[in-house]
Parts: structure tokens; sequence; C-alpha cells
């Protein structure tokens, strides 16, 4: 007796015969009944999703962030609480315009996104392995990438579109040159940097906001790939920074990185020489050194590609308490398009997935989508405000300071704190209406509270009507009694 498992079907039938098809007869055709046969087909015909339309080919591995150093005088994110705390991460790897078969040694800046699983939530730090972009406005991010991908006649790669677009885009020089420089052909992904890029900010315990641009230095130093040697191993093993990465983690050589901060209070900023918001250019080391964090390790390799690295979803949209934005303008881009990109190549429920869920207690009142994980949130409401027990509510205590945007300020501005009246207009219409316009209004409203069996509901409704016209508040309680 064999103690390996019984094939089954995806609901579990053990399935007798893996190797022939139901036919009639030896020599007859197939028969639909064979609904194993359908099955496997029709889920051969669904097993891939869309790639990424950027950063396609990508690598991944999980490991570990330690803090060496304190900098909880700028932030209050549990993350950097004490010396020696460690957080869980999933870092992800890419070439950038590339297709999901393309070579790993291809001049092309390398994606480098991190997501620590902290107990406040996720913390995707999701950059490049570079200080600066070509762009600073988001507008003009699909027509670069498109110069970057394959020419819609030809379906080649267009040396023309790229160098036309950069010729007329002057602000992508600082990205050039470091992009033909040694280092657009990093050897592989194990000695390199990576960066922010984006300046994001810190929130102190206080409310206080710095700017702060996140870098990752590699411990192993940075290597790279001189044109000829990227060009060969483009054609001789293409998947080259790939089985680097996994066979160093296999037996042990785990890649390290420190992690720091430039830091810039938001007084350094307004007196700046140029906008500090701009992606593509960097703070100078000398005016806000480097401020060590902690160390970042890769220690184990993903199980299985699809399901850990494939399905991965990081955005720059998710942040922690003690985190927050800045104007940076691609990163407000970044905010949106990261986030429906997954949505849309992966489903609504794509932060279910064990790769992409938060790894501490999570609530919210989203419900439904395809392909729902879990419970969907059982008997529990689906609505706020609610005056429900035990059911999820927002805390005011997490929130980011405002930000002064010269005469306004940005921040969640309360209705109920700038605007109190809400029964005046109501009752103006109440008292259009003559005695039986009135009378039938009230006979409406009761008839559908009549329904209404949770406590504190209806006696908090008639408040309201008594503020409109207590002649209103007074008939809907004669009729509900």
């Amino acid at each position: 007796m064999s103690d390996r498992p019984i094939l089954t079907s995806n609901f579990g039938q053990p399935i007798p015969d893996n190797q022939n098809s139901v036919t009639a007869g030896p020599r007859g055709p197939v028969l639909l009944q064979d609904i194993h046969l359908v099955e496997k087909l029709a889920h051969f015909n669904r097993e891939r999703v869309p790639e990424r339309v950027v950063h396609a080919k990508g690598s991944g591995a999980f490991g570990t962030f330690r803090v060496t150093a304190d900098i909880t005088a700028h932030t209050r994110a549990k993350l950097f609480s004490e010396l020696g705390k460690e957080t869980p991460v999933f870092l992800r790897f890419s070439t950038v315009g590339g297709e999901s078969g393309s070579a790993d040694t291809e001049r092309d800046p390398r994606g480098f996104a991190v997501k620590f699983y902290t107990e406040d939530g996720n913390w995707d730090m999701v950059g490049n392995n570079t200080p600066v972009f070509f762009i600073k406005d988001p507008l003009k991010f699909p027509d670069f990438i498109h110069t970057q991908k394959r020419n819609p006649q030809t379906h080649l790669k267009d040396a023309n579109a790229k160098w036309d677009f950069w010729s007329l885009s002057p602000e992508a020089l600082h990205q050039i040159l470091i992009l033909f420089s040694d280092r657009g052909t990093p050897d592989g992904f194990r000695f390199m940097h990576g960066f922010s890029s984006h300046t994001f900010s810190l929130i102190n315990a206080a409310g206080e906001r710095v700017w702060v641009k996140w870098h990752f230095k590699n411990k192993a130093g940075i290597k790279n790939l001189h044109p000829s040697e990227a060009g060969r191993l483009a054609g001789a093993d293409p998947d080259y920074a790939q089985r680097d990465l996994f066979n160093a983690i296999d037996k042990g050589d785990f890649p390290k990185w420190r992690v720091c901060v430039q830091v810039m209070t938001e007084t350094q900023a307004q007196q700046f020489r140029w906008n500090p918001f701009d992606l593509t250019k960097i703070w100078p080391h000398a005016e806000f050194p480097l401020i060590e964090v902690g160390e970042l390790e890769l220690n184990r390799n993903p199980q299985n590609y699809f399901a850990e690295v494939e399905q991965a979803a990081l955005s720059p949209a998710n942040i922690v308490d003690g985190m927050g934005f800045s104007p940076d303008k691609m990163l407000q881009g970044r905010l949106f398009a990261y986030n429906d990109a997954h949505r849309y190549r992966i489903g609504s429920n794509y932060a279910q997935l064990p790769v992409n869920a938060p790894q501490c207690p999570f609530h919210n009142y989203q419900r439904d989508g395809s392909m729902r994980f879990d419970g969907n949130g059982g008997a529990a409401p689906v609505y706020e405000p609610n005056s429900l027990g035990g059911s999820a509510e927002q805390a005011p205590g997490y929130a980011e300071p405002a930000l002064a945007l010269g005469e306004v300020s940005a921040d969640r501005y309360s209705h109920a704190e700038t605007e109190h009246d809400h029964y005046s207009q109501p009752a103006a219409l109440f008292h259009l209406m003559d005695g039986s316009q009135q009378q039938l209004l009230i006979d409406n409203i009761a008839g559908s509270m009549a329904a209404v069996t949770q406590p504190g509901v209806v006696q908090r409704m008639l408040g309201h009507f008594e503020k409109v016209d207590p002649k209103l508040a007074a008939g809907i309680a004669a009729k509900l009694g």
C-alpha cells in the first residue's frame, strides 16, 4: 500500500486514472462526460494571469528586518520601537521594461520592492536600485513606458521612440547617465543597492513630521557586469539573476542590506534650493547624511513561485502608523496606479492572498467580489457608521498631522465640525406640504420604521425628526405606538 496521497479533483473526488481519457471504445472519440479531462484542460487554459505591464520579470525571497539604531525621535511606527526588534519581510526584485521571459541581464533599472509584515499592518517600500527616475510627473508615465516597450507595427524594441522621448524630456538625464553607466547591468540582485527614490514622511509620537528618503545599502558591495558579459549571459542564461539569488539563499549565503534614511525637516524643505520632492533629483548626502535604521536579510526561498512571487502585490500606498506620503507628484500617481493594477491583474480580493495578507488582525467593511478567500465577514455589518456593539470603528489617534500647502492644509475636514444645520431645509420642505401630504409622509416613514428591531435606532431617528418639526416626530411616534 503506497503512503503517497490519493490524486483528487479540485473538489476532493479521487481520480482513478490520470493517463487515459474516457472514450467510446479503445479507438473512439473522447466523451464530454470525462469531467476530470474537462476540469484539467479548463484550468490549464486559465493558468496564466496577466503579467505586470512593468516589472514583469521578477524574483523574490523572504527574510527579516532587524532594528539596529534608534529612530523613535522621528517615528512612532512600532516596527522601529526597540533595538533588536525583528519584522518578517518579502522582497521582490525585477527588471522594469522587459516581458516575463526577458533576460535578467538587460540594461534596465531594477525594481527593489520590500513588504514588511508589521503588527500594525503591511508596509511596502516599492523602489528601484537607483535613487532617481526618468520623469517627475505621472502624466508622462504611460508615454515613457510605451517607448521602452515594442513598436506597434514591427513589435520590436524601438530605439527611435526611446531616444526621441528622452531628447524631449531633459529631466531624464540624471537617470539616463546612471542607466548607461556600469550600474545599468548589475551582477544579479545580490550586489546592488535599493532606494525608495520617492520622498516619504515619518511622524513621531508628538505628531511631528519629517521628510525621508530610504536607502538599502548592500553589505556585500556593488558588482556590475561588463556589457559584453551581460550580453553573453542574456543568451546563455537569461535567468542568471534568479538562479544566483535562489542558489545563494539555498546554500545559506544570505544577502544583507544596511537600511538607512535621509531626514529633512519641513522647514528645510520649504527653504531648500530645489524642489525636494522632485523624483529626478537626489538630496546631497553632505547636507542630509545617511542615518542607520537596521539590517535586512533574505534567508528563505519561496516554496512556490506563482503563489508567492507572481501573485505578490506591493504598493507604495501601503504604509503604517508613524509614516506618511509627500507631495512628490510621481508618488501621488503611484498611490492610485499600483493598487489599480493589482485589482486588474489578480482580482479585487488580491489582498487576501497569503503573500499579500497582513500578519496582524484586520477588520473592514469590504465584502464580496471575485474569489473571496475567507468567511466574507460572516454575519458582521457591512456599513459604517453603525451602532452595533463589537463592530470595527475608526481610530482618530492614528491620524497624521495636517500638511501645510501655502494658505491651506491637506487634512480630513469633518463636516460635522463645520456644518451643524441639517434641519432647517428639511423643515422648510415639511412646511411647504399641506396637511394631507404631511400625513402621507408620516405614514410612509412609520411604515418603513415599523420593521426596525435594533434597540435605540427608532428613538435616535425620532430625535432628528423632532428637530425638523415636533409635529413630524409626534405623528411618527404615534403611528409606531
